[in-house]
C-alpha cells in the first residue's frame, strides 16, 4: 500500500474526471492536496466536498487558468503559504481537438499547441521552487496514447501529444540533478464527459451506456472490451507521483486497455 502521509500534492484540472479521482486518491492515501480549474464555482464545490470527505487532510482549491502565467504564479504562492514544499505536481491537460490536417486552421493549430504545452510549462515553472524543497519530488503529466499512436482525425492533438511525450523526457533529464522525477501516462479511451455527451447524442436511444460503450470498445479494438475508468488512470498517476516508483523517470505508463499498437 502506498503511504502518502505528510505529503503535499498539486493537481491541475482537479475538479472533474481523472483530475478529481487523482485528488481523491491522494487524499485517501494521506496527502494534502491543492487543486485548481478555471471554474470558480466548481472549485469551491469540489474543495468543500473533498474536505468534508477527508476532514483529517488539508484541501486547497483555487480558480486558475493554467494558460495564464500570472494566475498560475498566484496559485503557487497560495500553495507555498499553505503547504510550504510540494512533493508532487500532477499536470492534467485538457481534451483533444477532432480535426484533420485539411480542416485545421492556423489559429486552431496555435490554440491546440499552446493548450497542450503551456498547461505543463506554466505549472512546472511556477511550482519548481516548491518541488526543489521536497525530499522526494515528482512531476506527472497526463498524456494520451495519441503521442505514440496518432490518429488522422485528431492531427493537431496527436502532434501536440507527441511533443509533450518528448518534453517529459527532456524535463526528466534536466531535472534529474535536482532529484525531481518526471513521468507521464498515455491514456486510451477513458469514460469522460466528452464520451458521455456523445452517448447522449446517440442515434439508437434504446442503447444503455454499457451497450453503447461496449460497441465503441469493439470498434476501437480495445482488448479489454470497455472504456477505462478515471480512477484507473488515477492509480497510475499516483504510483508515479509516489516513492513506489522511486527509480522511474522519463517514462510513460500505458493506460489504454490494450488498444496500443506501437512498438
Amino acid at each position: 500500500m502506498i503511504n502518502l502521509e505528510g505529503k503535499k500534492a498539486v493537481v491541475t484540472g482537479g475538479t472533474s474526471g481523472i483530475g478529481l479521482e487523482t485528488a481523491r486518491l491522494l487524499l485517501q492515501l494521506g496527502a494534502d492536496v491543492a487543486l485548481c480549474s478555471r471554474d470558480a464555482e466548481r472549485v469551491k464545490a469540489t474543495t468543500q466536498q473533498l474536505q468534508e470527505a477527508y476532514p483529517a487532510r488539508r484541501v486547497l482549491g483555487q480558480a486558475c487558468d493554467v494558460l495564464d502565467a500570472e494566475q498560475v504564479r498566484s496559485f503557487a504562492e497560495q500553495v507555498r503559504q499553505s503547504f510550504g514544499a510540494v512533493d508532487a505536481l500532477i499536470n492534467n491537460a485538457g481534451q483533444g481537438r477532432v480535426s484533420t490536417f485539411a480542416s485545421t486552421t492556423d489559429e486552431e493549430w496555435e490554440t491546440e499547441l499552446r493548450l497542450k504545452f503551456f498547461s505543463i510549462i506554466h505549472p512546472t515553472r511556477a511550482f519548481l521552487p516548491l518541488l526543489e524543497q521536497s525530499s522526494e519530488p515528482a512531476i506527472v503529466c497526463v498524456n494520451s496514447l495519441l503521442a505514440a499512436q496518432p490518429e488522422p482525425h485528431m492531427v493537431a492533438t496527436s502532434a501536440a501529444r507527441a511533443g509533450i511525450k518528448n518534453l517529459v523526457r527532456s524535463l526528466a533529464s534536466e531535472f534529474s540533478v535536482k532529484g525531481i522525477r518526471v513521468n507521464g501516462i498515455l491514456l486510451g479511451l477513458v469514460d469522460s464527459g466528452q464520451w458521455r455527451r456523445r452517448y447522449e447524442a446517440r442515434e439508437d436511444r434504446s442503447q444503455s451506456w454499457e451497450q453503447w460503450a461496449g460497441d465503441l470498445a469493439k470498434r476501437k479494438h480495445i482488448e479489454l472490451g470497455r472504456l477505462g475508468r478515471p480512477e484507473e488512470a488515477a492509480r497510475a498517476i499516483v504510483f508515479l507521483a509516489s516513492s513506489a516508483s522511486s527509480y522511474t523517470t522519463g517514462s510513460h505508463i500505458d493506460v489504454s486497455g490494450g488498444v496500443s499498437r506501437y512498438a
